[in-house]
């Protein structure tokens, strides 16, 4: 697969992501709003935002990390979804899905940092 085609499937898993950890928080307790709610949208945006930033980056050095802060922001959001998910915050049937999707993010980000 040539390096745009999977990036552009990457970027598009990751913009998925962030837009449905979004919607999941809408349910979750106002008292929430400046704890959870706020750390997991932050996590999950961070996700895409680092990735985009590294792929623009010339230097292996740089673009590595910033792919690795994007495969910890993702580390934490599959936590803090773990966490919410305890805690029977929003949708629960929206949380495997969410999870499988880290899952296959974290797959193809991983490959990505081992190559560099």
């Amino acid at each position: 697969m040539p390096k745009d085609d999977f990036h552009g499937q990457l970027k598009e898993k990751m913009d998925t992501f962030a837009h449905e950890v979004y919607d999941l928080t809408r349910a979750f307790p106002k008292d929430e709003i400046y704890g959870i709610t706020s750390q997991l949208r932050r996590a999950s945006l961070s996700v895409v935002l680092n990735y985009v930033e590294g792929y623009s980056r010339f230097k292996d050095k740089v673009h590595k990390n910033f792919l690795e802060i994007s495969y910890g922001s993702l580390q934490e959001s599959k936590y803090l979804l773990d966490f919410s998910h305890k805690e029977k915050y929003g949708n629960l049937d929206k949380y495997p899905v969410l999870i499988k999707l880290a899952d296959d993010i974290g797959a193809m980000l991983w490959g990505i940092i081992r190559k560099i």
